[in-house]
């Protein structure tokens, strides 16, 4: 039975449970991304690796210099507490996100007290499970504070408690917790029930679903059969947008349904398809609920749509990844929210013409320099791509948006670099996006409003309104003390400028901190 990865990962015949973090899913891209290989990488949380890529990952992890006693052990190489017998294994850690830092622009001291915990294991050769809960308390540099108070979130998390007051009211208190419970009969199917976030895409951002936003309750079906990895997902989402129908439903749900066919055509060509409804839990009066005819799990989402003669919100999606070098990978995503052809040839700019790609290429030992990755991105979303008529149709959870960040009216470039040497790494990151904000009309860029709600019909380009320039650039070093939950010693800066014709905001931040887990934490927004 070979050890566990990041508090996260099982082997178990060659199937393993790994929730997803970026940075995580760089330590394995020799592998992954390698020509060799036809592993599939397009759909995260991973449920399944080829036999035997975890097992020297987690060898070269654990090794080092011995450490015989139990509080070295513990503290270096092994899991809080952790049983492993032949018919169910079990483990269990203390995860601390303890952090201080400075906003030097705004003269702010910042602050995160984070105290979490992870369970996870198997049961048998069938079951597996995982779960995380952390309470929070935070204060954040001026323009995250100044996103809670507009959005009324924690930027991926959830809403604020707003229990201080005075000297304090600055001081953010929230909870949070995930749920995974996996279970996989055979080699060809698997089920999970889960209360986390999926990703799909080989980038960082991705424009079909990405970790964004908060988790949420998912029941997901996955097939393995030759080279096609198909996954049909059924979701619910929360939006605090819309008025509540009463005290006693809480806040306005609606629900998602997914699928994605992942197809390795060759060990260097890869091809996904995508479709997705969304649609509200309940209308003005209480009615509609979960829509059965979306149970199918094979069936084309958009023609069901159109048969119901249905108010819902579809979406298709392309995916593309080709494997061009020893090193090197170029990957894609198409998505279409709307689609008129007409339209797009008369080159007028149509509203309804609601696009939205990305276009990169990653790799790993770049310049022949063993564990240098390297990533470079382009995004861009065309202006009311993802918005509906209402908030509980568009495509979005819990006020932030299940694809990118920015919503739509965005193009943007991102590069990030990472390097690992034993046990430490060093990251880099650089953002630059362009993106329209509202100013006397709707100018598509925030999805939270409705499309109706737009003075014209055509005239619509990508940076239309009040055209802003945002940079981002932030550096991070530290050093690993435990890999198997990621427990570190982490310094970081980032610099942050944004500007347009009516405000010039920059930010300057240093943190300090002992961090732990694979959390991914986004301030790239």
């Amino acid at each position: 039975m070979a050890w566990l990865l990041g508090g996260c990962c099982l082997f178990v015949n060659a199937q393993e449970l790994l929730p997803y973090s970026y940075y995580q899913s760089q330590q394995l891209n020799r592998t992954l991304y390698s020509p060799q290989t036809r592993f599939h990488t397009a759909l995260k949380p991973f449920q399944g690796y080829p036999s035997g890529v975890l097992t020297a990952l987690d060898s070269a992890q654990r090794s080092g210099s011995p450490r015989s006693t139990w509080v070295g052990r513990k503290l270096w190489k092994e899991h809080l507490l952790e049983v492993n017998k032949e018919d169910y294994s079990f483990y269990l850690d203390y995860l601390p996100d303890l952090q201080v830092g400075r906003d030097a622009s705004n003269e702010l001291n910042t602050f995160l007290n984070t105290r979490g915990v992870q369970i996870g294991g198997r049961i048998g050769t069938k079951f597996r499970f995982y779960s995380s809960l952390f309470e929070n308390n935070a204060r954040f540099n001026a323009y995250t504070t100044r996103y809670i108070a507009e959005t009324k979130i924690i930027p991926g998390m959830v809403n604020d408690k707003q229990m201080h007051t005075g000297q304090f009211q600055d001081v953010k208190d929230w909870a949070y917790a995930t749920a995974i419970l996996n279970y996989t009969p055979n080699k060809y199917v698997s089920f999970t029930l889960g209360h986390d976030k999926n990703f799909i895409g080989d980038g960082y951002r991705s424009m079909i679903l990405s970790d964004v936003a908060a988790a949420y309750p998912y029941l997901k079906a996955q097939g393995h059969l030759g080279n096609v990895q198909y996954t049909a997902m059924w979701a619910q989402f929360q939006d605090l947008k819309a008025p509540m129908l009463s005290f006693e439903h809480g806040f306005r749900k609606k629900w998602g349904v997914f699928h994605f066919l992942d197809w390795n055509v060759s060990d260097r060509l890869s091809l996904g398809f995508f479709d997705a409804v969304i649609w509200q839990d309940a209308d003005s009066a209480g009615n509609r609920g979960f829509d059965v005819s979306y149970l199918n799990p094979i069936i084309f989402l958009r023609t069901i749509e159109g048969m119901n003669y249905s108010p819902d919100n579809a979406l298709l999606g392309l995916t593309g990844k080709y494997k061009f070098a020893s090193n090197m990978s170029a990957y894609g995503q198409l998505v279409i929210d709307e689609f008129r052809f007409s339209d797009i040839t008369a080159g007028k700019g149509s509203w309804a013409n609601k696009l939205a790609y990305q276009v990169g290429v990653r790799g790993f030992d770049a310049f022949k320099v063993a564990n240098l990755n390297f990533l470079l991105e382009y995004n861009t979303a065309r202006p009311f791509m993802y918005s509906q008529r209402f908030t509980t149709l568009n495509y979005g959870h819990y006020n932030q948006a299940l694809a990118h960040p920015l919503g739509a009216n965005f193009r943007e470039f991102v590069t990030l670099w990472n390097y690992e040497y034993k046990r430490w790494f060093f990251q880099l990151q650089w953002n630059r996006a362009m993106y329209g904000m509202d100013d006397s009309e709707n100018r598509g860029g925030d999805i939270w409003r409705s499309y109706n709600d737009r003075s014209r019909e055509e005239g619509y380009r990508i940076g239309d309104g009040l055209k802003t320039h945002d940079t981002f650039a932030e550096a991070k070093v530290g050093f690993v003390i435990n890999p198997v939950y990621h427990l570190r010693v982490e310094v970081g800066g980032l610099i942050r400028n944004v500007k347009n014709d009516l405000s010039h905001e920059k930010t300057t931040h240093f943190t300090i901190g002992l961090r732990s887990s694979f959390r991914n934490l986004y301030s790239d927004f």
